[in-house]
Protein backbone atom coordinates (compact mmCIF):
# COMPACT_ATOMS: atom_id res chain seq x y z
CA UNK A 1 0.00 0.00 0.00
CA UNK A 2 1.07 3.32 -0.78
CA UNK A 3 0.14 6.39 0.48
CA UNK A 4 -0.76 9.19 -2.00
CA UNK A 5 0.45 12.80 -2.24
CA UNK A 6 -1.11 15.75 -4.19
CA UNK A 7 1.05 18.70 -5.02
CA UNK A 8 0.81 21.38 -7.33
CA UNK A 9 3.47 19.72 -9.84
CA UNK A 10 1.97 16.12 -9.41
CA UNK A 11 1.55 12.99 -7.46
CA UNK A 12 3.78 12.04 -4.89
CA UNK A 13 3.63 7.78 -3.39
CA UNK A 14 5.37 6.68 -0.53
CA UNK A 15 5.63 3.70 -0.58
CA UNK A 16 5.31 1.33 3.23
CA UNK A 17 9.04 0.48 2.92
CA UNK A 18 9.79 4.19 2.57
CA UNK A 19 7.52 5.53 5.34
CA UNK A 20 8.98 2.20 7.81
CA UNK A 21 12.68 3.45 7.04
CA UNK A 22 11.77 6.97 8.90
CA UNK A 23 10.00 5.13 12.01
CA UNK A 24 12.37 2.72 12.24
CA UNK A 25 15.64 5.68 12.14
CA UNK A 26 13.30 7.93 14.78
CA UNK A 27 12.58 4.95 16.66
CA UNK A 28 15.90 3.53 17.52
CA UNK A 29 17.22 7.20 18.18
CA UNK A 30 14.51 6.81 21.42
CA UNK A 31 17.00 6.19 24.85
CA UNK A 32 15.71 2.98 25.92
CA UNK A 33 15.31 1.33 22.43
CA UNK A 34 17.39 -1.13 21.77
CA UNK A 35 16.18 -2.19 18.31
CA UNK A 36 13.47 -3.31 16.40
CA UNK A 37 11.99 -6.94 16.16
CA UNK A 38 9.52 -8.21 13.48
CA UNK A 39 5.79 -8.19 13.57
CA UNK A 40 5.71 -11.88 13.36
CA UNK A 41 8.25 -12.51 16.27
CA UNK A 42 6.77 -14.65 18.75
CA UNK A 43 4.77 -16.52 16.07
CA UNK A 44 8.02 -17.14 14.48
CA UNK A 45 9.90 -17.52 17.42
CA UNK A 46 12.46 -15.07 15.95
CA UNK A 47 14.07 -12.74 18.49
CA UNK A 48 16.60 -11.20 16.45
CA UNK A 49 17.06 -7.63 16.35
CA UNK A 50 16.59 -5.51 13.26
CA UNK A 51 18.73 -4.08 10.74
CA UNK A 52 18.15 -0.66 8.66
CA UNK A 53 17.65 -2.34 5.77
CA UNK A 54 14.89 -4.65 7.48
CA UNK A 55 12.64 -1.98 9.58
CA UNK A 56 9.60 -2.56 7.19
CA UNK A 57 9.46 -5.77 9.16
CA UNK A 58 8.78 -4.54 12.23
CA UNK A 59 6.59 -1.70 11.29
CA UNK A 60 2.66 -2.08 9.96
CA UNK A 61 1.52 1.30 7.83
CA UNK A 62 -2.64 1.56 7.63
CA UNK A 63 -4.51 4.16 5.75
CA UNK A 64 -7.49 5.28 7.06
CA UNK A 65 -10.50 6.86 5.12
CA UNK A 66 -9.66 10.26 5.99
CA UNK A 67 -6.44 10.18 4.55
CA UNK A 68 -4.18 10.05 7.24
CA UNK A 69 -1.86 6.81 8.07
CA UNK A 70 -2.22 4.32 11.41
CA UNK A 71 1.66 3.26 12.14
CA UNK A 72 2.17 0.00 14.17
CA UNK A 73 5.89 -0.15 15.77
CA UNK A 74 7.47 -3.43 16.92
CA UNK A 75 10.46 -2.72 19.30
CA UNK A 76 12.16 -4.24 21.75
CA UNK A 77 13.03 -2.05 24.79
CA UNK A 78 16.03 -2.35 27.87
CA UNK A 79 15.83 -3.57 30.95
CA UNK A 80 14.76 -0.91 33.73
CA UNK A 81 13.16 2.05 31.81
CA UNK A 82 10.23 2.63 31.84
CA UNK A 83 7.75 1.84 29.15
CA UNK A 84 5.37 3.99 29.29
CA UNK A 85 7.40 7.14 29.27
CA UNK A 86 9.60 5.49 26.23
CA UNK A 87 6.79 4.87 24.46
CA UNK A 88 5.63 8.31 24.73
CA UNK A 89 8.45 9.51 23.22
CA UNK A 90 8.56 7.09 20.38
CA UNK A 91 4.83 8.29 19.49
CA UNK A 92 5.97 11.52 19.76
CA UNK A 93 9.42 11.20 17.70
CA UNK A 94 7.28 9.15 14.83
CA UNK A 95 4.75 11.43 14.29
CA UNK A 96 7.32 14.57 14.27
CA UNK A 97 9.58 12.97 11.60
CA UNK A 98 6.83 12.09 9.50
CA UNK A 99 5.20 15.63 9.40
CA UNK A 100 8.68 17.10 9.19
CA UNK A 101 10.21 14.32 6.52
CA UNK A 102 7.85 13.18 4.78
CA UNK A 103 4.85 15.94 5.02
CA UNK A 104 2.50 12.80 6.06
CA UNK A 105 0.19 13.20 9.04
CA UNK A 106 0.22 9.94 11.53
CA UNK A 107 -3.10 9.89 12.95
CA UNK A 108 -2.08 7.09 15.53
CA UNK A 109 1.10 5.69 16.23
CA UNK A 110 0.67 1.84 18.66
CA UNK A 111 3.75 0.56 19.86
CA UNK A 112 4.24 -3.07 20.67
CA UNK A 113 6.65 -4.26 23.07
CA UNK A 114 8.20 -7.76 21.75
CA UNK A 115 11.08 -8.27 24.01
CA UNK A 116 12.94 -6.80 26.99
CA UNK A 117 16.79 -7.07 26.80
CA UNK A 118 19.46 -6.20 29.68
CA UNK A 119 21.72 -4.62 28.30
CA UNK A 120 25.57 -3.54 29.85
CA UNK A 121 25.75 -6.87 31.56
Amino acid sequence: MTVKINTKDGQIELTDDVIATVVGGATTEIFGVVGMASKAAIKDNFQALLRKENYSKGVVVKTTESGSIVVDVYTVMSYGVKISEVSRNIQERVKFNLENQLGITAETVNVYIQNIKVVGE
